[in-house]
């Protein structure tokens, strides 16, 4: 697949979906069904009245949730695919101990996200880049890191909602 994002698309699509709100949202209606938006606060409890708004907006704006009337908030196709994307993320951090043999589910995601994000802007050039902080991958941890980016890389062509850059405010 020969699908090119500039670093500012890959930047604005990595900031979102590395979101640690987003990440709670989606798997929460993945792994137990749509919720119902009065019981989002009981549902997500670790997150602040603030932080779910934000997550139910955004996921919303780039047509990952929708609201259904008498179900609450579930997940549309592209939310359903982007729960599928997030959990072989997980499983490829989990098996190969990244970014550290104990981590959280969301914290897992956005390492690997960040870890995959330089290669999908700079395959143009021929070669990854790698990222310059934190633990790296092994070479044999680094090969396997194939299907989650073909996984991402899809998911990003399929909604390139995601990855639009905003344009900046005009100055009066």
């Amino acid at each position: 697949m020969t699908t090119f994002f500039t670093p500012a698309e890959v930047r604005n699509a990595v900031e979102l979906l590395a979101s640690r709100f987003l990440i709670r949202l989606v798997t929460e209606i993945d792994d137990n069904g749509a919720i119902p938006t009065r019981r989002l606060a009981g549902t997500l409890p670790d997150l602040s009245s603030h932080q779910l708004r934000r997550a139910t907006e955004t996921a919303r704006a780039h047509g990952l949730v929708r609201v259904v009337p008498g179900a609450g908030l579930e997940l549309t196709e592209s939310g359903s695919e982007l729960a599928d994307l997030y959990d072989a993320v997980a499983r490829w951090a989990r098996r190969h101990a990244y970014p550290a043999p104990v981590c959280e589910f969301s914290g897992r995601i956005r390492h690997v996200l960040d870890l995959l994000a330089p290669s999908l802007a700079t395959e143009r050039a021929g070669g990854f880049a790698r990222p310059s902080a934190g633990r790296l991958p092994s070479a044999e941890a680094e090969g396997d890191l194939a299907r989650p980016r073909a996984l991402l890389i899809q998911w990003l062509a399929d909604n390139p909602q995601v990855t639009r850059v905003p344009e900046p405010e005009p100055v009066a």
